[in-house]
């Protein structure tokens, strides 16, 4: 199960060690970490606490992100999926379709983002992936874009109340890069968002 990053347990947890050194504040892998037990618990009809996690992960992204990071989008569509299972639709479509205008921007921040090596199985692969860096690269943002755009078809079906389409949280253990980098922020903003498949999230 996904706990809390409290300020006593986070300097004993490995993961957020590893984000640290990475450059990685602790407000990330929190904010991660909030997204993923909120999406499990939804998973798993627990409405109160996904309802009670969106929320927490929305007033984090808020308070100790950019307004122009793509996590900053996935948590007012979150919220405002939260506040749609509330019963508050009205304000759950302009939340959603103001989501769906922020997410357009996400584009640009695919053409900075900062990539880190992910060749582990062995010396040969490392030297490979060092040798053609600028290709592995490219192949990265042209399959990262792929997402961008699944969340953004997503964030549109949502705004409307239609069930979505594609399956993004599902893929998200099995896509989660091991390292901590632009690419998992990026990643978690597109496959952490709250869209069950065939689920409108109508109450």
């Amino acid at each position: 199960m996904f706990g809390p990053l409290t300020w006593g347990s986070r300097f004993r947890d490995v993961d957020f060690r590893a984000a640290l050194n990475a450059g990685w504040k602790w407000s990330d892998l929190l904010w991660e970490r909030l997204q993923e037990g909120a999406n499990q618990d939804l998973a798993s009809s627990r409405r109160i606490r996904s309802i009670l996690g969106f929320f927490s992960a929305y007033l984090l992204g808020l308070t100790k992100m950019r307004h122009s990071d793509p996590r900053q989008v996935t948590s007012l569509a979150n919220l405002a999926f939260a506040i749609r299972l509330l019963g508050a639709e009205r304000l759950a479509k302009q939340l959603f379709a103001t989501a769906e205008t922020r997410w357009k921007g996400v584009d640009v921040a695919l053409e900075t983002l900062e990539m880190a090596p992910r060749a582990r199985s062995s010396l040969f692969h490392m030297r490979l992936e060092t040798l053609h860096w600028e290709t592995y690269q490219a192949n990265r943002k042209a399959r990262l874009r792929k997402f961008v755009e699944e969340t953004g078809e997503s964030i549109r079906y949502l705004a409307t109340g239609a069930p979505v389409p594609h399956r993004l949280y599902p893929r998200w253990v099995g896509e989660k890069p091991p390292v901590f980098d632009d690419t998992r922020k990026i990643l978690g903003a597109c496959l952490l968002l709250a869209a069950p498949p065939g689920i409108s999230g109508n109450a």
